[in-house]
C-alpha cells in the first residue's frame, strides 16, 4: 500500500510564504505526474499545480493562472518526496491543499490515483 503524507501547512500572515511537503512511502518504482490541488469552503476542488517526469524527457511543470509567479512545485527524488513552495500568499490561497499521484508503478503492478490527507493553509489579511 502506497502512503502520501502532506505536512507545512499552517497559518501565515498575507505576504507570507510556506513550503508544502508530500512525501510518499511504499514500495514504488516510478512517479510519473504529481499534482497539488486545493479545495476552499463551498468552492470546487482545483489543480494548482502539476509536474510530469516522462522517461523520454526532462519533464516540465503547470501552474493555475492564480498561482503563477507565485507557486513552485518540484521533487526531491532521493527523499521521494515532492514540494509546493508557496510565496507572497493572499488571503484567497486559503484552502485545503492536497497531494495527488495519479499513477504510481509499484513492485507488485501499477496503481491509480492516490491522494494525501489534506493540509489546511490560511493566510490572515
Amino acid at each position: 500500500q502506497v502512503q502520501l503524507v502532506e505536512s507545512g501547512g499552517g497559518l501565515v500572515q498575507s505576504g507570507g510564504s510556506l513550503r508544502l511537503s508530500c512525501a510518499a512511502a511504499g514500495r514504488i518504482l516510478s512517479i510519473n505526474a504529481i499534482n497539488w490541488y486545493r479545495q476552499a469552503p463551498g468552492k470546487e476542488r482545483e489543480l494548482v499545480a502539476s509536474l510530469t517526469t516522462p522517461l523520454t524527457s526532462g519533464g516540465s511543470t503547470n501552474y493555475a493562472d492564480s498561482v503563477k509567479g507565485r507557486f513552485t512545485i518540484s521533487r526531491d527524488n532521493a527523499k521521494n518526496t515532492v514540494y509546493l513552495q508557496m510565496n507572497s500568499l493572499k488571503p484567497e490561497d486559503t484552502a485545503v491543499y492536497y497531494c495527488n499521484a495519479p499513477i504510481i508503478a509499484t513492485q507488485r503492478g501499477i496503481e491509480y490515483d492516490y491522494w494525501g490527507q489534506g493540509t489546511q493553509v490560511t493566510v490572515s489579511s
